[in-house]
């Protein structure tokens, strides 16, 4: 790698080091300070292997129903073109962007005992509380859109040509589907898969409010331990075995990134208007899904929010000093954040770029390889690590900085910058070589290059990830629930307080909280990412 390269490498590469790393490293060297320490002391102990255990399974559970669910509704997108299509196509990915807590919420709103669907339920003695049903349907609200994003960019992908041939040939539309779409479809679905089990596994807002006592998740048990029961030794044994696990999945998924980063020219299955009432009910079914996993919880909680506002005690909740300070807060942090993280994920998408190209330069070897995959892997740490731990390390790390402004908003950034590393690592692959080279015979410098060619055509992606990444620090909360001063008050640990407190008049507040976080949040989205289809009506495939 030249100099250039190295220098790039030198931002992301300090920052993941002092705010995630040496932290982390921190805690478990502080957790593990007893002597009589076991590294299987997590497999030795009933209660942790449960929690492991169930951490896997709801995860697992979760990757299998959005599969099974988000494929069909995937080809009805790709495949078929309805009135329609290009709103659901554009609200698609809202769900992803709604705090975590905002969703928790909408869920209770809606399943909860004193839900829409839920009380009806439970008092006809179908009551949802104490099972696992809450947390996996808050999953799959999460990440069902992950998969079927995921599923029509493959589909359009697919060859025409090669689906042809086959119908030619005798090959029913199922057999089809499955000998010509679905080996094309697979690794890409797969990708998507490995990002549901991590945030399944690392999540903790949800587990914490969905999951109860019973099905809480390791975050939620590495929190307790160390919050609660200042168990360290084993909230580090716990957190490193969550390391390695989590990992493998996502050196997995960065192995899969990388064979889908090369570009390729197919002429796509073009739609067509559903034929027949089987294709029409294919479409209401598909439509129907969407509804009642990914908008259901959304519009649940915007009822809530106004019978509260209307009939309950919440309204008041809007002008008190506190709720003003929090939003101010909110939007402070978050918008400092946002700009580092756009630092980060821009200079270590052009780092993993450099690795490549030197790779290619020199000749591909293991060494070579190697680095630009972990590199690749890198900017995925911030989910495969507990927010908790990650927050507890810096405490123990920096303790001359603790309720640090400084140190908020690093820990805001290494939870955002991901997702603009990731949008704009894959928009430079599919970038083809020969237009810096262009630039470069004609005299351009390396930054004029980047300033004048690679940015420009770039910059849908990289508004993408922003967007992502500001509807990430705008719904942070465990960083805010440890990190945080009491006059650093965010929304989402005031609506957290709300609920801890009894009472209908605080249930009510806390609704109507939800509600004002969830509308900033995607304000904040549709405005950077809506810039972007403004620029690019074709929109971008890379986030």
């Amino acid at each position: 790698m030249n100099s250039r390269g190295r220098w790039l490498l030198l931002l992301p590469l300090v920052f993941l080091a002092v705010v995630l790393v040496a932290p982390v490293v921190r805690l478990l060297v502080e957790g593990m300070g007893s002597a009589d320490v076991s590294w299987w002391s997590v497999w030795q102990d009933d209660h942790l292997r449960w929690r492991v255990g169930w951490s896997f399974a709801q995860a697992g559970i979760t990757c299998v129903l959005a599969l099974l669910l988000g494929l069909p509704v995937a080809w009805v997108l790709a495949r078929l073109e309805f009135p329609g299509r290009a709103l659901v196509l554009r609200l698609l990915m809202l769900p992803f962007v709604v705090p975590t807590l905002v969703a928790a919420m909408g869920v209770l709103a809606l399943w909860g005992p004193r839900g829409l669907l839920g009380e009806p339920m439970a008092a006809a003695g179908w009551g949802l509380e104490d099972t696992p049903w809450l947390l996996l349907y808050g999953n799959l609200f999460f990440n069902l859109c992950v998969v079927v994003r995921a599923g029509v960019d493959a589909l359009e992908q697919v060859s025409a040509q090669r689906v042809a041939a086959a119908r030619t040939l005798g090959a029913t539309p199922w057999r089809a589907f499955w000998r010509v779409e679905w080996p094309a479809v697979a690794p890409w679905l797969a990708s998507a898969l490995c990002l549901v089990f991590l945030y399944c596994f690392a999540g903790f807002g949800l587990a914490l409010i969905l999951g109860g006592q019973r099905y809480a998740t390791v975050e939620v048990e590495i929190y307790t331990l160390v919050a609660h029961e200042l168990a360290l030794t084993d909230a580090g044994v716990l957190a490193v075995w969550m390391l390695l696990l989590t990992g493998a999945v996502a050196l997995a998924y960065a192995a899969i990134e990388k064979r889908l980063a090369a570009p390729g020219r197919t002429v796509p299955v073009a739609r067509h208007r559903p034929k027949g009432a089987g294709q029409w009910w294919a479409v209401a079914g598909a439509l129907a899904v969407l509804l009642l996993v990914s908008a259901a919880p959304l519009l649940a909680i915007v009822l809530r929010a106004l019978h509260a506002l209307v009939w309950g005690q919440g309204a008041a909740v809007l002008v008190e000093p506190e709720t003003l300070r929090a939003l101010g807060n909110t939007l402070r942090f978050s918008g400092m954040a946002l700009a580092l993280a756009t630092a980060l994920g821009l200079t270590h998408a052009l780092a993993v770029q450099a690795l490549d190209r030197a790779g290619a330069l020199r000749g591909v070897g293991a060494v070579q390889a190697t680095a630009a995959l972990g590199w690749r892997a890198a900017a995925f740490l911030p989910f495969v690590v507990s927010p908790v731990t990650v927050a507890f390390g810096l405490l123990l790390l920096y303790p001359q900085w603790t309720a640090s402004l400084g140190l908020l908003v690093a820990a805001y950034a290494l939870l955002a910058y991901p997702f603009v590393a990731k949008s704009l690592t894959a928009a430079l692959d599919a970038l083809p070589a020969s237009y810096a080279q262009a630039a470069a015979t004609l005299g351009a410098r390396p930054w004029r290059i980047f300033w004048r060619v690679t940015l420009p055509l770039v910059a849908t992606a990289l508004r993408r990830g922003m967007a992502f990444a500001a509807a990430t620090a705008l719904g942070e909360f465990a960083v805010s629930l440890f990190l945080s001063r009491p006059e650093w008050t965010t929304l989402t640990t005031l609506i957290y307080q709300r609920l801890s407190r009894p009472g209908a008049a605080n249930l009510d507040a806390a609704l109507v909280l939800a509600c004002v976080l969830m509308v900033l949040a995607l304000l904040a989205f549709a405005g950077i990412e809506g810039r972007a289809q403004r620029h690019n009506p074709d929109n971008a495939r890379h986030a």
